[in-house]
């Protein structure tokens, strides 16, 4: 009989198996890949962007489209220093980027998922890979009977679930199985391919603050935005879909975009900025790029030889509104690099969120993403991660 069982060897199931073993738990983790940790070392580029700078719980809620607000008390007990100081307790020296992502020092997230193994194996935790699980199965008054991808027979007292994410509602089927509640999932944090050469061919601009709106659903939101060889991405972009992920996804992915690219201006106030008697050409505003200016002069049929001064109401008036209310057909969806996260999961009632144990089934707890919760780019997944697998378990 196993004394506490985690069935996934990502952030959030290393995690709780080295709180539980901490405190004197015999622990197993079954991880169907070759490796733990696979997600810790491919995130943020390898740099691995283990956790947000300290915010209070009511800030960095905020970061979580859904299940943010059940979580304030997750993170008022296991917050982003308590993250930090954990790490920094075990020689990964980190740094607070500028944008508030924290990073190992050596940029290297090799670091942090050596020190994740080596604290499981100071605790005492076992790891066996290449070993997935099929279904579990609740015996009475006696934990859990569970049968692997190899149709082995293992018996638990406890059972923790930390798979991760599910494209697709089969992926929660051992979990249905036994009757909970199940959000399907839909794809969240992506960004929009837009099939119009034009602006494509100027991949690689970067514009610090604009505004990207979808009229349909009112919903905007401000930031740095990228363009790309597909479309646009970017913080802006990533928030946005992240939000609007359920209604995107009832619309199959055809919507339509508006870009605001110059947040800091009325229409009034870039329609007096042509008075000058340079060419339009040379007359971009600080805070779009000389290339993004000229592709958005073609795009608004301004000729870039003519003088600002020559412009005329009728085509002043008609530039304002393509720079501040720029249209977009998007198209479907593009993964944003390998952060591909999903909006659904393990509906948060059936969770006692002290704990993560099922209130149904005792001796059960789920976390991490195969739960209904998720977040934006920031590190704010990870942070979810280290809290829920610091209370699961010490409590478990």
């Amino acid at each position: 009989m196993i004394e506490v069982l985690v069935i996934g060897g990502g952030a959030a199931g290393i995690f709780a198996a080295i709180h539980a073993a901490e405190r004197g738990k015999q622990v197993l983790v079954l991880e169907k890949s070759p490796r733990i940790l696979s997600k810790v070392l491919i995130s943020g580029g390898g740099r691995c962007n283990v956790t947000h700078r300290p915010l209070p719980p009511s800030e960095m809620v905020q970061n979580y489209p859904r299940g943010g607000k059940k979580l304030k008390g997750l993170f008022t007990q296991w917050s982003s220093a308590h993250t930090m100081k954990w790490f920094e307790d075990r020689g990964v020296q980190l740094k607070i980027e500028e944008d508030g992502r924290v990073f190992p020092v050596s940029n290297e997230s090799r670091d942090i998922a050596n020190a994740l193994e080596r604290a499981a194996f100071d605790a005492g935790v076992r790891i066996e890979l290449r070993l997935g699980v099929k279904s579990i199965e609740v015996v009475p008054d006696n934990g859990f009977r569970v049968t692997t991808d190899k149709n082995q027979t293992l018996f638990a007292r406890s059972v923790v679930v930390a798979t991760g994410g599910s494209p697709t509602l089969r992926g929660f089927d051992f979990l249905a199985n036994l009757g909970l509640k199940i959000v399907s999932p839909v794809p969240s944090l992506f960004t929009f391919p837009i099939k119009h050469k034009p602006l494509t061919a100027n991949m690689g601009i970067a514009v610090e603050r604009a505004i990207v709106y979808i009229p349909d659903l009112k919903q905007q939101f401000e930031g740095p935005v990228l363009v790309t060889h597909w479309g646009l991405s970017g913080p802006a972009v990533l928030k946005l879909s992240a939000f609007a992920a359920r209604e995107l996804a009832e619309r199959n992915h055809h919507f339509e975009i508006r870009v605001n690219w110059l947040p800091s201006k009325t229409h009034d106030e870039v329609v007096e900025m042509w008075g000058h008697q340079r060419k339009m050409m040379n007359s971009n505003p600080p805070e779009i790029s000389k290339r993004l200016w000229l592709y958005l002069l073609e795009r608004n049929e301004i000729s870039p030889e003519i003088l600002a001064s020559q412009l005329g109401k009728k085509n002043a008036n008609r530039l304002a509104e393509g720079l501040l209310n720029d249209r977009y057909s998007v198209q479907g969806k593009t993964t944003y690099k390998e952060e591909f996260v999903t909006a659904g999961g393990v509906n948060l009632t059936e969770i006692d969120l002290q704990t993560f144990a099922v209130k149904r089934i005792p001796g059960l707890h789920i976390i991490g993403e195969v739960l209904d919760v998720d977040a934006i780019t920031g590190g704010f997944n990870f942070q979810a991660a280290w809290a829920a697998g610091y209370h699961c378990g010490i409590k478990i």
